[in-house]
């Protein structure tokens, strides 16, 4: 399993990259091998406001059906539109092409309490 280094990640298993206030995040290389295969990729709505934790979207796979969890608080304000008709990107890609959404964040404490790749290692066994 990849754990880039220079990413954050949630203990719900997804992955931030800040570009000044503005958090790129997606579902990481674990979740997206614990899921299988993904058919479809329901993606929040740009203009939403959003509290870290909250269920933004949601994952399906040929397994099972998984929801994205906001790791930040913010306003989302770009979504990736390949994956309506690319969802399989998630699998590829995760953290490249595969990317969820984009949030501006709100609440610089949020970005704060994610955890750095050792600490994702950890609670994934990695």
């Amino acid at each position: 399993m990849q754990i880039p280094p220079e990413l954050k990640f949630s203990k719900d298993h997804e992955w931030a990259e800040r570009a000044a206030d503005q958090i790129r995040i997606g579902i990481t290389d674990y979740a997206q091998d614990a899921l299988g295969d993904v058919v479809f990729v329901d993606l929040p709505t740009v203009g939403t406001s959003v509290s870290a934790g909250a269920t933004i979207g949601e994952v399906e796979s040929t397994k099972s059906v998984s929801e994205i969890y906001a790791p930040v608080a913010g306003t989302v304000v770009e979504v990736n539109a390949a994956l309506s008709s690319s969802p399989e990107l998630v699998n590829e890609d995760p953290y490249g092409a595969g990317w969820i959404c984009v949030i501006q964040l709100d609440d610089e404490g949020t970005y704060d309490v994610l955890l750095d790749a050792a600490a994702y290692g950890d609670l994934t066994n990695q």
